[in-house]
């Protein structure tokens, strides 16, 4: 009997996008349920009554929740293809630390990014405090391919989904990424020449004007 997959996710989400890479990199094919996060669905509220979250990964019937578990239950199910974490216990270990890195530090310090209003310490307060986050983020790549030395792997996933905000935290907060980290530019455009990233990733155009209409809701502009 073949596997049945579904994933409730948005399309804008950094986080539901890193589930859409790893499945592609599995090559695990899927039924996608686009969720409206104002007026969440029953499925999704029986699937995650916890949270209330996407994104959730429907695996013959049973969910799995939060993208970072959902990752690594993909990998170990389907670990006949495209290891996404070392076997090696330590190895494994840091890759966690570091995605948990990104899920703790560079979701927060980029929604203050975007949502400061004005030109003013509040802006320049986020823009410290996200390029640190980044600069901490490159230094521990260095001058590897990919997080995981030379294989696309589970940091890389954590991350290289917060690249389609990219254009939007840079609009917003008033800075260059690629002035200020070229080594982690370069990692992003590195994954994005993989197909599994470049058809999971949101249009950044898109993600900036959506961004921007939720500014405008939110009275900061």
């Amino acid at each position: 009997m073949a596997d049945e997959v579904i994933l409730l996710d948005f399309w804008a989400s950094m986080f539901g996008m890193r589930v859409r890479v790893a499945l592609a990199e599995k090559g695990v094919h899927y039924e996608y349920k686009e969720q409206d996060l104002r007026n969440k669905s029953p499925l999704l509220l029986q699937m995650n009554p916890i949270h209330k979250k996407i994104p959730v990964l429907i695996h013959n019937g049973k969910p799995i929740c939060e993208s970072l578990i959902i990752v690594q239950y993909i990998d170990e199910v389907w670990h006949d293809k495209s290891p996404l974490l070392a076997s090696d216990p330590y190895q494994k270990a840091q890759a966690r630390f570091w995605a948990d890195y990104v899920d703790k530090k560079l979701y927060d310090t980029g929604s203050k990014l975007w949502t400061a209003k004005g030109k003013g310490e509040e802006q320049e307060a986020a823009k410290k405090d996200f390029i640190e986050v980044l600069k901490v983020l490159e230094g521990e790549l260095g001058d590897e391919a990919y997080f995981g030395g030379q294989s696309f792997g589970f940091v890389d996933i954590s991350l290289v989904t917060f690249s389609c905000w990219f254009p939007a935290y840079e609009t917003f907060g008033n800075l260059s990424i690629e002035k200020e980290c070229p080594k982690l530019m370069a990692w992003v455009k590195r994954c994005k020449e993989k197909e599994s990233v470049s058809k999971s990733l949101a249009d950044e155009k898109v993600v900036l004007e959506f961004l921007g209409t939720m500014r405008k809701t939110l009275g900061i502009d």
